[in-house]
């Protein structure tokens, strides 16, 4: 029977995920294992370092590794890796797949090892284009947590290879763990190497090469068992010219992306290192829920936008119906961020040697970026319709603007009046909303959006999501200074339950009586909670697009 069970476990882990649903799942799911590590992790760096320099310099030294291997290696896997593979695949020609996958990764490797010596070599010229407003001794630390991390990146690299093989296998439940280990690789390395051994901020850069090699080998097992060996070869000719032509447009997205976020940390460091780490604390809680529903929702809706593209009636009932699921579920979202900033900030990240000066800064830039949730949310499904419509240019020139705006913004408020951090998080969000609203009259123009219908929800919402900010701030007001003691963390957590409830109780009935069609099927699943088979017979059918006219 424990030979059964185990039997059973290891297939569970092995299986191959074949529908839309069942791949949604698992992506979800490790999506929100990944998202509550990464949580963690950032907690017990606040608890360890507090709102302090070098926390800071330790999140600016990513920059330049993060820049590089989004632009070259998530570009190249995403855009046309994948597709290629996957083609050779579908035809039968496994030892052509695995034979280009063998090049791309001599090609990396050796490409990889040059950018690593070039980063050693100029790594404190480099650190101090990226934050020219550290210190002497703030960047002599950064240039070195900075090479630490790249060498790290090896492994990350390999990792990424492996998941993007499995995913073609379609195997998603060991990369996605093996994303999840990555969080946790750096949170065995700050218990141990800062915790134990005082290595202080380079604990954590310690932590960033276990999670790398641990992102690596828990997807070795399964890679090897797909048939894929390691040959080192420079064939250019069995593909890997192919990737390298479709990666350019991919990755000229990427760079104005990299370039916005690059340029965040350059702003930064004019305010100081302390002012990085609460604008890096106060993003990561925004982008969770953004992650969850936007790019979630998204990604489900992006098959069936793509097969309707010939019907642009159906078409603009599929991203209307997903276009209002989003709006739906993150516009309370924005509305409890704001309302409900600081105990929120102090739940996540409350320590001891995180002050009460860095909490009111970090919930102030919170409800900044929580203006914008919707818009950046909402941005994952407008791109893939223009995607659908086969125009990737679009996106990239809209792209442009906002960034330009964001950097314009955040030059202003930075460098030319000396607003504080929280500013740099109002820029993202003046661009943001900019470039949402541009991007749905663009989409307009190419396919007749229902403007009314689509104004009509929007107001709705609106004034749903005022009455739940109204029905959080009164509870949180009254019992914070009538009943709870909020000094103990019980008591924030039961006084921030109590109020979340009333607010989110609110928005439901109002949305209900307000005839907003995404109420009826929250309602639906709530009354349908005992039967798991009916909410995921729903949950999959949503997913698939079947039921995507409401």
């Amino acid at each position: 029977m424990v030979t059964d069970l185990f039997k059973k476990s290891i297939n569970a882990f092995t299986s191959k995920q074949t529908n839309i649903f069942s791949a949604a799942s698992f992506i979800i799911l490790t999506t929100i294992l990944s998202q509550v590590l990464g949580l963690l992790k950032y907690r017990l760096l606040v608890s360890l370092f507090g709102a302090s320099s070098a926390l800071g310099v330790f999140f600016a030294a990513f920059r330049i590794p993060d820049f590089i291997f989004q632009i070259v290696i998530a570009g190249a896997l995403s855009s046309s890796f994948i597709p290629i593979f996957s083609d050779y695949l579908s035809r039968d020609k496994k030892k052509e797949a695995f034979s280009l996958t063998s090049s791309l990764i001599t090609i990396g490797l050796v490409s990889f090892v040059v950018v690593t010596i070039v980063m050693i070599i100029f790594s404190y010229q480099l650190v101090s284009l990226v934050a020219p407003g550290f210190s002497k001794d703030e960047l002599v630390l950064m240039s070195r947590l900075m090479i630490i991390i790249q060498l790290s990146q090896l492994f990350f690299i390999l990792g990424t290879v492996a998941t993007a093989i499995l995913q073609s296998f379609q195997h998603f439940l060991i990369p996605g763990i093996a994303s999840a280990f990555y969080n946790a690789g750096i949170i065995l390395g700050l218990i141990i190497f800062t915790s134990f051994f005082g290595l202080g901020i380079y604990g954590a850069t310690v932590g960033v090469l276990i999670g790398s090699v641990l992102f690596f080998l828990i997807q070795l097992p399964l890679l090897a068992s797909s048939g894929f060996s390691f040959k080192p070869s420079f064939n250019m000719k069995n593909g890997v010219e192919k990737i390298l032509h479709l990666m350019v447009p991919r990755s000229a997205t990427l760079i104005l992306s990299q370039i916005a976020i690059t340029a965040n940390v350059f702003f930064a460091s004019f305010v100081s290192a302390r002012g990085l780490v609460i604008f890096d604390l106060a993003q990561t809680l925004v982008m969770a829920p953004v992650l969850l529903f936007g790019q979630s929702i998204a990604q489900a809706s992006f098959p069936a936008l793509s097969f309707k593209v010939g019907d642009k009636k159906e078409f603009v009932s599929i991203f209307t119906y997903s276009f209002n699921q989003i709006l739906y579920l993150t516009l309370p979202i924005s509305a409890l961020l704001i309302v409900l900033r600081v105990p929120v900030v102090r739940l996540f990240f409350g320590a001891s040697r995180f002050d009460w000066s860095a909490t009111v800064d970090t919930g102030l830039t919170l409800a900044y970026f929580s203006i914008s949730i919707s818009a950046i949310a909402i941005m994952y499904l407008v791109s893939r319709a223009f995607y659908a419509l086969k125009d990737a240019k679009t996106p990239f020139i809209v792209t442009s603007i906002s960034v330009s705006i964001n950097i314009f913004t955040s030059y202003l408020f930075i460098l030319c009046y000396h607003f504080p951090i929280y500013s740099l998080a109002f820029s993202f969000s003046i661009a943001n909303l900019v470039s949402i609203v541009v991007m749905l009259l663009l989409l307009d123009r190419k396919v007749n959006l229902p403007r009314l219908d689509i104004l009509l929800t929007l107001t709705k919402i609106l004034i749903a999501t005022v009455i739940m900010g109204v029905a959080l701030y009164v509870p949180i007001k009254l019992l914070d200074q009538l009943v709870f003691d909020t000094t103990r963390t019980i008591n924030l957590l039961i006084l921030t339950g109590i109020a979340s409830a009333a607010g989110l109780a609110s928005y439901v009935f109002f949305t209900w009586l307000l005839d907003i069609h995404e109420a009826y099927y929250v309602i639906a699943v709530i009354k349908k909670f005992g039967d798991r088979t009916k909410i995921l017979k729903q949950l999959g059918e949503m997913i698939d697009g079947s039921r995507l006219n409401p």
